[in-house]
């Protein structure tokens, strides 16, 4: 379990509130533009509903752009054999399920940008353990669940570590346990600046 931080866990809170909430406004005209493209470029809806697990095992429903076509999760099962990440977690490189326009939003992470408003609302935090998806978190072993023992957040340790350059999933989860041990508003920070240039180089995407 993480140990409880509350002048940090309550400064942080605002912080996500009112960061998340600036970006909303500033990235609107982007947000529609990419929807936009998603719409135009490949048949089915505009946003992925993802049912994800936060805090402490709490289900929650995620958004993100979708960037695969519209029948991705029932093709999954005949790619499990191509799965380049050990554990409950898929992970390829080269997905077939994911579209052209797809692939330049993943690129970029800014497939991710919809996930903004779970931060606002306080489902996730902009930094912290990603969240996994319930199929993959009723897998996991107990060790591993206490990367849950904080908030989910949109940019960790292993986003700014070249993300799909981390194929093992305990590697992974070892990153996030070593942010929740050190977290702090600095280390949040620092995380968030590396995750700027390691966003726009494209650094460890599909």
């Amino acid at each position: 379990m993480a140990p409880p931080r509350p002048l940090y866990e309550i400064s942080k809170r605002w912080f996500d509130l009112g960061l998340s909430a600036v970006l909303l406004v500033l990235l609107s005209p982007l947000l529609l533009l990419l929807a936009l493209a998603v719409k135009l470029t490949s048949t089915g809806p505009v946003f992925y509903r993802w049912q994800v697990v936060g805090l402490g095992g709490r289900p929650f429903t995620g958004y993100k752009f979708r960037t695969m076509v519209v029948n991705a999760d029932a093709l999954k099962a005949q790619l499990l054999a191509a799965n380049e990440m050990s554990g409950p977690v898929f992970k390829m490189k080269h997905d077939p399920r994911i579209t052209p326009a797809g692939r330049i939003l993943r690129k970029l992470s800014l497939d991710e940008l919809p996930q903004l408003w779970s931060v606002l609302i306080g489902d996730m935090s902009l930094v912290g353990p990603r969240p996994p998806l319930r199929s993959e978190y009723v897998q996991f072993q107990d060790w591993q669940r206490a990367k849950l023992s904080v908030k989910p957040g949109l940019t960790c340790l292993w986003q700014i570590s070249g993300r799909n350059r981390v194929s093992d999933f305990d590697e992974w989860v070892k990153l996030d346990l070593a942010y929740i041990a050190r977290r702090s508003f600095w280390l949040d920070l620092w995380i968030l600046l590396r995750t700027v240039p390691a966003v726009l180089l494209g650094h460890g995407a599909s």
